[in-house]
């Protein structure tokens, strides 16, 4: 984490004192290093700890940044199967900080931020992506009428409603013609597969590092990041698992591209498929090539705005969103391998 001073503090302990109950300052605040979306800060009173989420500053593009729906949600998911922070407090006058924001529990876990998991053992690897393979699923069995979700996202092709949000998006912030990006799009839109009746709860960036494990366990305690959440298809998040994991080893790639898996108590592609497809009653899956195209796709579109953001000084790690900018090329060609 690093120090953040942009944060006004006065206005939060100022807001927090009148509309959460027990908190007592004084406060302080530090920045946490991962994500590129929504700003997020550690909240340090002498006797707790909490977390901010709030919207970037700046222009956003139109349905962005929605930090009010990633409240909504793990709000209607407390008490699931699905583990998330408890929620405070959602801020929604942006006149307090300059956006809007929301206060939520500080799990007192673990992250990893790579599959590799490097340092732990061969039984510990298994355990956790046993535990995040029953997590995925249990998200996708979630009664979403019973939790009262039934809105959270609009009727019809889930895969055709996201191919056009995201290509608007895409050409919202695109600042040089992409080939491959604009036959992926094209490709896309022609191989959207008929709608097999399946309306579930999306986290709609699932992956290891957007996952709370126990200190001293393998347990998770909480899954994060729900920005991208909607009612959809549970492909799409099961495919993102997958399209990570076809990403090159390390801090920028985070995959297991090459990685002896076997060896390292990792499962195969087609083994976390499998188990996942066995925990949902599931015969197996069709055309997950399409599948895991449509996430390379999305995250191309998602790697472009925080490029454009970073272009126009809104990015909240300006640095690391010019990286990522230079990814958008690649994950357009891997989209239409998938596809093939």
């Amino acid at each position: 984490m690093t120090d953040n001073t942009a944060l006004d503090l006065p206005a939060i302990d100022a807001y927090l004192s009148a509309h959460l109950d027990g908190y007592n300052g004084p406060l302080k605040a530090t920045k946490f290093d991962v994500g590129q979306s929504n700003p997020t800060f550690e909240l340090r009173t002498p006797a707790k700890k909490y977390v901010l989420r709030r919207k970037p500053p700046g222009v956003l593009l139109k349905s962005a940044h929605a930090v009010d729906r990633e409240y909504r949600v793990q709000t209607a998911l407390t008490g699931t199967k699905v583990p998330v922070p408890k929620m405070y407090l959602l801020c929604e006058d942006s006149t307090v900080i300059g956006s809007d924001f929301y206060i939520m529990e500080r799990l007192d876990g673990r992250t990893f931020l790579e599959p590799t998991m490097e340092g732990q053992s061969v039984e510990t690897r298994k355990a956790i992506m046993d535990e995040m393979n029953r997590v995925l699923a249990e998200l996708h069995m979630v009664d979403v009428d019973a939790v009262g979700l039934s809105d959270y996202g609009p009727p019809g092709n889930y895969f055709e409603r996201q191919i056009g949000r995201w290509t608007k998006q895409y050409r919202a912030s695109e600042t040089t013609q992409i080939p491959d990006m604009d036959a992926l799009i094209t490709t896309l839109e022609q191989s959207v597969p008929a709608d097999d009746g399946q309306r579930t709860l999306v986290h709609g960036d699932y992956r290891i590092d957007n996952l709370m494990f126990a200190k001293d366990g393998t347990n998770c305690l909480g899954v994060l990041d729900w920005e991208l959440s909607t009612i959809g298809h549970p492909y799409a998040d099961l495919a993102a698992v997958i399209m990570q994991w076809q990403m090159p080893p390390g801090k920028e790639g985070r995959g297991l591209a090459g990685i002896d898996r076997a060896n390292l108590g990792l499962p195969s592609d087609q083994a976390f498929i499998e188990q996942y497809c066995q925990r949902r009653g599931l015969p197996g899956i069709d055309k997950f090539g399409f599948y895991l195209a449509f996430n390379f796709f999305r995250m191309a579109g998602i790697l472009q705005g925080v490029y454009k953001r970073a272009l126009d000084g809104n990015a909240s790690d300006p640095k690391r969103a010019q990286v990522f900018g230079a990814y958008v090329p690649m994950f357009a060609r891997h989209g239409l391998a998938a596809l093939k």
